[in-house]
């Protein structure tokens, strides 16, 4: 099987392309800037949505559905959020086509078939929500609300990749309103800390917890938390952000309620959403020039059983007593009987997909009562006692999925740097890449500046930063603690 894989050394953007095509996780479609997810790439979607579903509603949330169109009356409503988004709103003007007069067999727009009022297609949907909650909302009674959903946004991007960045692209977003500031702060903090618990536990992929700069915030919150992680070209990835819209949206909306003192106040608010773009970091964080490698906790298959030469009865039998142990186990198992392929082109096809765990069985095996075991992160394999393999099995994808964690920690922490001079963050920016924590004197003129001569961004302000006098890089004026910058997707 020819994998005809680009070498992340030699051209990493044409490596990560070729994993998503090869591996059979998006193809190109009719739409510019968007992609069709494959059903083995909507696989580790519905993984990664699963797994969340469960974490929200350990939290007190549900689900729900808003439309799609957002009147446009409503998205101008707050005002900061409708600037931070317009350039890339899509807006539908009309709800007719009809035959081209002058074409046979063409359409146009009928132009009498105009809408009273554009709708935008939602990038995001605060603005829809809080006019819906304005009417859901009365009594401090009615309060927390804890909403989420799963949908589809679209933002209009210039420039697109599939899973990080696109057109249309599917994520979820939480909404919640609250009766007091510190309770919804409290919410958006502990959304947050979700977030890094669930890349650092099911995607193995450690990140930083901060909050952003001004220039950096969701337009329309008073405060930013993001996640951070680093990938294996040193550019950093936002994974996830929950932020605290003070009551920014409930004064847009006029969405009050009365206190427990009978006092009317508007309404505090967060929201937060992780997308599809998880699927373009689990990529970049672990995959190999042999194609797609995946944490065993998001893998569709855990474990694929091939047969050796080719699917004999006796060989299926073993195997499907094999898949049976492991599934009783939660294990997800493939038995390949397909007869058409050799071992070796479902090898390196299953390799490709990221399979995190192969298990090759042949006639001579059974008669020894062994199988071999093929880990695809190391690449190793072992024999191992067939009356041993389930057990085994269940214990190596742990040991796989912590691996490829401390894997990914450790390369993070190899390109995390300190830096103390402008001069030295740009030549380790050159250089080496990933984090560099520096001093930055808290202005917006010169967060600006940095970004318009290196193209590094300040990723977070982290959470844990500790007091420390400084000077910023850039301008030298006293600073209190070192921030985050990275080139970044």
């Amino acid at each position: 099987m020819a994998k005809e894989i680009t070498g992340r050394e030699e051209n990493y953007s044409q490596w990560y392309n070729d994993i998503v095509k090869k591996a059979g996780l998006a193809d190109n479609s009719a739409v510019r800037g968007c992609m069709v997810i494959k059903p083995y790439g909507y696989a580790i979607w519905e993984k990664i949505r699963d797994q969340l579903d469960i974490m929200f509603k350990e939290t007190g949330h549900v689900n729900a559905y808003f439309p799609l169109f957002v009147p446009k009356s409503l998205f101008e409503a707050e005002e900061k959020n409708a600037e931070g988004f317009a350039k890339e709103c899509a807006i539908v003007t009309h709800y007719r086509l009809k035959a081209d007069p002058d074409n046979k067999g063409k359409l146009i727009v009928d132009p009498e078939a105009k809408l009273e009022e554009e709708l935008v297609v939602r990038p995001t949907s605060e603005a829809i929500i809080w006019n819906t909650y304005r009417d859901w909302i009365q009594s401090y009674r009615d309060l927390p609300i804890l909403i989420n959903q799963w949908a589809n946004v679209v933002r209009w991007e210039m420039r697109t990749r599939p899973f990080l960045r696109t057109a249309e692209f599917l994520w979820q977003e939480g909404h919640t309103a609250h009766a007091t500031s510190q309770e919804a702060i409290t919410e958006a903090k502990q959304m947050h800390e979700i977030y890094a618990e669930f890349a650092e536990k099911f995607m193995a992929m450690p990140v930083i917890k901060g909050y952003k700069t001004e220039n950096e915030r969701f337009a329309g919150a008073d405060e930013s938390f993001t996640i951070e992680a680093l990938m294996q070209d040193g550019k950093a990835l936002q994974a996830g952000t929950s932020h605290f819209l003070g009551q920014n949206f409930a004064k847009a909306f006029n969405v009050t309620f009365s206190n427990e003192k009978n006092e009317k106040d508007y309404v505090w608010a967060t929201s937060w959403g992780v997308s599809t773009r998880l699927i373009g970091g689990l990529i970049m964080t672990h995959s190999d020039d042999e194609g797609l490698v995946l944490p065993p906790k998001l893998a569709p298959i855990q474990v694929v059983i091939i047969p050796i030469p080719k699917p004999e009865p006796e060989l299926i039998e073993k195997a499907n007593q094999i898949s049976k142990g492991l599934q009783a186990l939660g294990i997800s198992v493939k038995t390949d009987i397909d007869d058409t392929k050799r071992p070796g082109f479902k090898f390196a096809e299953y390799e490709l997909k990221g399979i995190p765990v192969r298990l090759g069985l042949g006639k001579r095996d059974m008669d020894n009562n062994t199988i071999e075991v093929a880990r695809r992160d190391t690449k190793e394999k072992m024999i191992v006692s067939l009356d041993q393999v389930v057990p085994y099995v269940k214990n190596l994808l742990d040991e796989i999925q912590e691996n490829l964690f401390n894997r990914a920690k450790e390369y993070r922490d190899n390109h995390f740097t300190k830096v103390d001079s402008f001069q030295e963050f740009k030549d380790v920016l050159k250089t080496k890449g990933g984090f560099l924590s520096c001093h930055w004197d808290g202005t917006s003129e010169t967060e600006d500046k940095i970004k318009e001569e290196t193209k590094a961004t300040i990723r977070c302000i982290p959470l844990d930063a500790i007091h420390e006098k400084g000077v910023c890089v850039y301008s030298g004026k006293p600073s209190e603690r070192r921030v985050i910058f990275a080139k970044a997707y």
